[in-house]
C-alpha cells in the first residue's frame, strides 16, 4: 500500500466503524405507544409494610412480554430500589440489588427488604433490557418497612 493511502484507509475504517456502532446503538432502543404507562399497584405510596413485601405492577397501553421476545409496543418490568439517579436510558439496564429484572414478564413479586424507608420505581425495558425511546416508568413511591 502506498504511504499516502494509509491515512485515507484509516479514516475510512474509522468512519465505517462509527457508523456501524451508531446503527447498532440506535436499534437497541424501541419505540412505544405515547400513552403507555406502568405503575406500582401495591404497596401504595407512603404505606407501612412488613418484610417480605409483596409488590404488584400495573400496565396500560403496553404489553408485558418476556425479555428476548421482540414484539412491538411491549417490554418487561425492572424495579429500581433506592436509586438516587436513573440508569443510562440508551443501554441495557444493569442487574443489581437496586435494579431487579423481571425478564420472564412477571407482574408480581415478593421481596425481602431491610427495615427502613425505601423508594421504589418501575422502568420498562424492551426485549434487550433497554428503556424505550420514550422511557415508560412509574412514579417513584416511598414505603416504610417495619
Amino acid at each position: 500500500m502506498h504511504p499516502y493511502l494509509l491515512p485515507v484507509f484509516l479514516l475510512t475504517v474509522t468512519m465505517s466503524s462509527s457508523l456501524f456502532a451508531s446503527d447498532a446503538e440506535s436499534t437497541m432502543v424501541s419505540p412505544v405507544s405515547a400513552d403507555a404507562v406502568v405503575w406500582i399497584k401495591s404497596p401504595q405510596d407512603g404505606q407501612r409494610v412488613s418484610s417480605p413485601v409483596t409488590l404488584s405492577f400495573g400496565n396500560s397501553n403496553v404489553a408485558i412480554s418476556p425479555a428476548g421476545t421482540e414484539r412491538a409496543n411491549s417490554g418487561h418490568h425492572h424495579l429500581l430500589i433506592n436509586l438516587q439517579e436513573l440508569p443510562a436510558m440508551d443501554m441495557p439496564l444493569p442487574a443489581s440489588a437496586q435494579v431487579i429484572h423481571f425478564g420472564k414478564g412477571q407482574t408480581e413479586t415478593t421481596l425481602e427488604l431491610e427495615p427502613g424507608v425505601h423508594s421504589l420505581q418501575l422502568l420498562l425495558g424492551n426485549h434487550l433490557h433497554v428503556p424505550h425511546a420514550r422511557p415508560v416508568m412509574s412514579e417513584k413511591i416511598t414505603i416504610t418497612v417495619e
